[in-house]
């Protein structure tokens, strides 16, 4: 899906400081049941897209230490 993000609200995590970090917008106006992710340093760069569900999965997944190094 290729949304139009012009309208989109971006946001970084607090815990990420200055560092290289994604973005976030969780509410596309244009695109509603849509997550879109990008890179803070390259805001004009690709945008990867999720689904609500999408979106839902990886944070339970991250929350539950699904992606945690062994």
């Amino acid at each position: 899906m290729s949304p139009d993000l012009k309208d989109a609200v971006w946001r970084k995590s607090t815990r990420s400081g200055s560092q290289n970090c994604v973005e976030v917008a969780l509410e596309l106006p244009n695109a509603p049941g849509y997550v879109a992710v990008r890179h803070s340093q390259r805001p004009g760069a690709e945008v990867i897209v999720y689904t609500d569900a999408e979106w839902s999965a990886f944070l339970t997944g991250a929350r539950d230490g699904e992606f945690d190094k062994p």
